[in-house]
């Protein structure tokens, strides 16, 4: 079985509406896949599409080579969260999570397994109806982990989560990409995304705009620039000027240099005697680049809010 999501094509509308215009990727096991983009970009509901909620009209979705309505018992292969809320409150977490055990032929151990695995143990015979957020994203993913897949779809996993879950669901999401499965994780928080995703895809206005590895991503958009902290900037200008680079004054004392690698800066400073205290790769975050590649497909855009002098 293969541990894949294929996206082939999808375009899907709603009234006038046009949710995915031609939605295309693949999911790959051995990774986090983050799914980003602004509100309206179309991943709520391409991921409804890839568990059959929404029929789309043109294109298919498959889940390990087949679509997942199709699948034999088909948590077994994809599990999914996608709203921390779909629950019975009057159950007990334990109780959730039987019901949807007994429909996938699993046992109450494997519940107890997952229970533990997702840290709820301890509440497992309280109603699921008074968790907090974070505990009900916690039971959502003990649900999505049931089957045992080979494949995770989770639709902003951090949300409510405090700082001891966040990290939890970090080590988490790594550890079910280290054991070969494909996770694809859609969030907003752009800064759990750099610090847990290997692979991205950035979609706006239902389409893709960029599928490709975060430190890819985060190179392509430093862009080879280099930050040169210095006490003699109009030597410094002078010389790498010179040299073929072009650089930009940022004030008290650095510059941004373009066209020369950090170690050419280094060896073009050095040589011309011009004093330095400080040379390094330009960083961008994960959060610069994705707004860079999502600027003008943003649907909901509001004023920017003015400065108050104190």
């Amino acid at each position: 079985m293969e541990a894949t999501i294929e996206v082939s094509g999808l375009r899907k509308r709603f009234g006038s509406a046009l949710a995915l215009d031609g939605m295309s990727f693949t999911v790959q096991p051995g990774q986090v896949t983050g799914f980003v983009g602004p509100n309206g970009a179309g991943k709520s509901t391409t991921m409804r599409v890839v568990l059959g909620l929404d029929a789309p009209d043109a294109g298919h979705a498959l889940v390990s080579g087949s679509p997942y309505a199709s699948l034999p018992h088909p948590m077994r292969y994809l599990g999914s969260l996608l709203d921390a809320g779909a629950l019975q409150p009057s159950r007990s977490a334990r109780g959730h999570l039987l019901w949807l055990a007994y429909s996938q032929g699993l046992t109450a151990r494997r519940v107890d397994e997952v229970l533990e695995q997702a840290g709820l143990a301890d509440v497992a015979r309280r109603r699921a109806g008074g968790f907090s957020l974070g505990m009900r994203q916690r039971l959502g993913v003990a649900a999505a982990m049931l089957g045992d897949p080979l494949i995770l779809m989770l639709d902003e996993p951090f949300n409510g989560l405090d700082p001891e879950g966040i990290v939890w669901m970090r080590g988490f999401l790594r550890s079910l990409a280290r054991q070969g499965r494909a996770v694809l994780v859609s969030s907003h928080l752009m800064s759990e995304l750099e610090d847990t995703a290997d692979h991205l895809i950035v979609v706006g206005r239902g389409k893709v705009l960029a599928d490709t590895g975060v430190t890819a991503l985060l190179a392509a958009a430093a862009g080879g620039r280099v930050m040169l902290r210095t006490a003699a900037v109009p030597d410094a200008v002078m010389v790498l000027d010179r040299a073929g680079a072009s650089v930009a004054a940022n004030g008290n004392g650095t510059l941004t240099i373009s066209g020369l690698p950090a170690e050419r800066v280094v060896g073009v400073l050095s040589q011309s005697g011009v004093p330095f205290s400080e040379v390094t790769g330009h960083r961008v975050t994960l959060e610069q680049a994705y707004l860079d590649l999502t600027r003008d497909a943003v649907e909901f855009r509001a004023e920017p809010t003015a400065e108050v002098a104190p």
